[in-house]
């Protein structure tokens, strides 16, 4: 779990917790780390002391990991194919740090018939049954205490500019 300090990793980590995952999560820095490990994360890998591919593949007695989500982009998406177990899947459903590029396709059968997707939120709430259930699953555990969602800070509409630049710099959780 890429970014599983940040707003939709956190959540991601502790769903995938809830589904009875093992998470390794991703992060920057050690205060990010502590924050993905209160999400739920079982490993954390600090990208800017370790290779997460590498840690990934350590973790997993050299097979690989099932999926990796991956909101940071171009910056993360060949390491998080080289963490995958072979037909694992990359899920990318952000572009932090830029566009991943045009594909050759055939580099998902040379590194183990990978699957590859590229979500969007549109696609699994399009039917008003679709977003009910969404909506009811996410609410549900935060009813229930299973699911916590902090806010980093709360800004005002007149300070965008300044919320933006934080998300950016990766300076918010």
């Amino acid at each position: 779990m890429h970014s599983a300090a940040g707003g939709s990793g956190a959540i991601l980590c502790q769903i995938a917790k809830l589904r009875g995952a093992t998470v390794i999560g991703a992060v920057s820095s050690e205060a990010k780390a502590a924050i993905a490990r209160d999400a739920g994360a079982d490993h954390v890998v600090i990208y800017t002391k370790a290779d997460f591919a590498s840690e990934a593949r350590r973790l997993t007695d050299g097979q690989g990991v099932d999926v990796v989500y991956d909101a940071v982009g171009l910056e993360t998406y060949e390491g998080s194919m080289r963490a995958l177990r072979r037909r694992g899947c990359l899920a990318l459903y952000g572009e932090a740090s830029g566009l991943v590029p045009p594909l050759d396709v055939r580099m998902l059968v040379m590194r183990g018939s990978l699957y590859l997707t590229r979500t969007g939120l549109d696609s699994y709430t399009a039917t008003r049954e679709e977003y009910a259930e969404r909506v009811s699953d996410l609410f549900g555990w935060m009813a229930e205490g299973k699911l916590r969602c902090p806010v980093f800070k709360t800004y005002g509409l007149d300070e965008a500019a300044e919320a933006h630049i934080a998300i950016e710099s990766r300076g918010t959780t």
